[in-house]
């Protein structure tokens, strides 16, 4: 993890003279940071969408189309990340909806595996 710390840190300084923030200052549209944000050590795609809808939502830095560039991780009034925590009661809907999305994930699989019935 550490390694991973300093390859952000490194790009940081090589890309935006170590200010964090001039990723998104300046930044028109939710599309262009987005792609900022992917470009970032270590951010594939979900990661970038979540950490845009966290810049968004508890920030204030919405460029147009944000929340579109954030895919579901930018509808409003959604509990799905860790944008969306903001004290206790938030986080458990999000710990909720993780549970369930795994569930169905699971039971998707469970589906998937099992012989055809009635043969």
């Amino acid at each position: 993890m550490a390694g991973r710390i300093q390859q952000l840190c490194q790009y940081l300084v090589e890309h935006y003279d170590g200010d964090a923030e001039a990723v998104w200052r300046g930044v028109t549209s939710g599309r262009e940071l987005l792609r900022r944000l992917q470009d970032l050590p270590g951010f594939g795609k979900q990661k970038a969408q979540i950490f845009l809808a966290l810049l968004g939502k508890q920030l204030g830095v919405r460029p147009d189309g944000w929340r579109e560039a954030a895919g579901d991780y930018g509808a409003p009034r959604s509990f799905r990340s860790v944008a969306d925590i903001t004290g206790p009661e938030s986080l458990a809907k999000v710990r909720a909806h993780k549970q369930e999305m795994k569930a169905a994930a699971k039971a998707a699989k469970a589906s998937r595996t099992s012989p055809p019935t009635g043969a």
